[in-house]
């Protein structure tokens, strides 16, 4: 790797991180748009974890890549086959073809490259045991990994049992009464990742458990609808997390990671996939797209959620009518909730949940809060808390044999690609590893696809195909240049940034892209539901 290319990119940043390394007493402004740390004006980033970390907290030990500023020393090189070592080393991929008849899913690929030390994001598939259906999850962490590590793991089990009927609630509830063992409630086809929960799961099985008695005193036979159990499900979650640092805790352990949890915040994008039924739930700034290829085999790309931010005129306003009148001028501030978050609606962060004085009274309980790597901060302007929600806009989708792939990703993906960039990237891919043959050279194919495979073909002898897309996904994201044309220079000085200058220029990325059986989906309109009973469905469509 030519090391002009590194140091143009270093370079261009030096001055700006000199901020960062001066007590690290606020975020540079200097830095781009996409680029920007989610949480701003904190005396601590995620990524200075102190040395000292009492016992029962979950901060682990830094990964340090190369963190020198000094120009002298950023000459790294690395060869392609390191770039795709790198790329490549979180990648997965799972078929599905006999994993279970009624969700049309043929396989799921995904992949992630972090920029945080330690990464934030957070993934997950699993299937509901006692009811029909695929859930698909990311999970993009701030102000530490805490929050998206708890969402992560226990959000698809408050959906399951949303879900369940009252029959099946009954079974549960008497299997605990009487120290059985429970129904099986989840089958995780890809896990979070290794428990740090290990030592207080038995609290978080409390709170399910009043949960689930919750949902018996309602009496409703068939349960909830997948749209109201998507609302239920991350509301209750989050207002748990609340509330289980305030409620009294002996337990080191519990207390110190409960703390994290709930003062770390996280957004969140969840897809429930059930026979041609498909359900997305977004708090926050992850975003779903399907891509669609229609008769006469034109590409298109179908948005499925929307970005709970400042661009976002609907979310302007629903703050706006949340708030006084007078507040209207500093809800928002340099693009910020209050100055300080970019997404408006997420997990945790309850700094801009809860009052002056109840964050006062949780944090004199004898917290190190500054080994904990606790925000302490109330920004400007906070008189009506709360300022933020984890309350998700649900988008309902029939799905339709045209419907080829569901993409989820953590907006590290979304900074540095639109979403038609994505789904042009996509089928760039099919055509390259031989996947979809049929759609893409029989069937003519706008003038907007043929320019992205030419220009994958340009570069195609550069580096040898990915197999897995959301790889290539990523690779394009960081390595290519505002032509779209990938650069083998900026690919790898990318993945050579020193630790302190790697956040500024893109964030952590995880992208998992589903693939969806026509054949199937087409199934089930010429035989009709009778066949493939499904849970019920909301008829928010779009």
């Amino acid at each position: 790797m030519s090391s002009t290319v590194s140091y143009r990119i270093f370079n261009s940043v030096r001055n700006r991180i000199a901020v960062l390394q001066g007590g690290r007493r606020s975020y540079s402004r200097g830095a781009s748009i996409r680029n920007q740390l989610k949480w701003r004006h904190f005396p601590q980033t995620s990524s200075t974890l102190k040395n000292r970390i009492p016992c029962g907290s979950f901060a682990l030990q830094k990964a340090f890549r190369h963190t020198s500023t000094e120009e002298e020393d950023f000459h790294l090189q690395l060869s392609p086959e390191q770039v795709n070592d790198l790329l490549r080393a979180g990648e997965s991929s799972h078929k599905l073809l006999d994993f279970n008849s009624g969700v049309p899913v043929l396989r799921f690929e995904s992949n992630q490259l972090a920029a945080n030390s330690p990464v934030e994001d957070r993934q997950g598939v699993a299937s509901c045991m006692q009811t029909n259906g695929l859930m698909f999850g990311i999970f993009d962490g701030h102000g530490g990994h805490a929050c998206a590590q708890a969402v992560s793991e226990r959000l698809f089990y408050y959906m399951a049992v949303s879900l369940m009927s009252q029959q099946t609630l009954g079974q549960m509830e008497e299997a605990m009464e009487n120290m059985q063992p429970l129904l099986p409630i989840l089958q995780w086809l890809k896990h979070p990742g290794a428990s740090i929960y290990k030592d207080v799961t038995s609290v978080h099985l409390d709170h399910l458990r009043v949960y689930w008695q919750e949902l018996l005193d309602l009496h409703m036979e068939m349960g909830l609808s997948i749209e109201e159990a998507l609302m239920y499900s991350f509301q209750r979650l989050d207002s748990d997390i609340s509330l289980e640092i305030q409620a009294p805790l002996e337990d080191e352990v519990t207390k110190n990671l409960s703390l994290q949890v709930a003062f770390s915040g996280a957004t969140a994008c969840m897809a429930h996939v059930n026979g041609i039924h498909l359900h997305v739930a977004n708090a926050g700034d992850c975003r779903a797209i399907l891509g669609v290829q229609e008769d006469n085999g034109v590409w298109s790309c179908l948005p499925l959620t929307r970005d709970h931010n400042a661009w976002n005129e609907a979310e302007l306003s629903r703050l706006k009518r949340e708030h006084p009148e007078s507040e209207d001028r500093t809800l928002i501030i340099d693009d910020r909730l209050l100055g300080v978050l970019i997404p408006c609606r997420a997990f945790g962060d309850v700094q801009l949940k809860w009052s002056k004085e109840l964050q006062r009274s949780v944090l004199e309980r004898g917290f190190d809060t500054e080994a904990l790597n606790i925000y302490q901060f109330t920004p400007p302007h906070y008189y009506t808390p709360p300022y933020l929600t984890a309350k998700p806009e649900v988008t309902y989708h029939k799905l339709r044999p045209q419907d080829k792939f569901l993409v989820l990703a953590s907006d590290g993906l979304w900074d540095m690609l639109g979403n038609e960039d994505v789904v042009r990237l996509v089928v760039g891919h099919l055509s390259k590893v031989g996947c979809h043959k049929p759609d893409l050279d029989q069937r003519p194919a706008n003038l907007g696809l043929m320019q992205s495979l030419l220009l994958q073909r340009k570069a195609s002898g550069l580096h040898a195909a990915d197999q897995n897309v959301a790889t290539h996904l990523i690779r394009h994201a960081i390595g290519s240049n505002e032509y779209g044309e990938m650069e083998p220079e900026r690919l790898a000085a990318m993945l050579t940034l020193p630790e302190d200058v790697a956040r500024m220029y893109r964030d952590d990325i995880t992208v998992m892209v589903v693939f969806f059986n026509s054949e199937s989906i087409d199934t089930y309109y010429k035989e009709g539901s009778e066949s493939h009973p499904v849970a019920k469905a909301s008829t928010n469509t779009i």
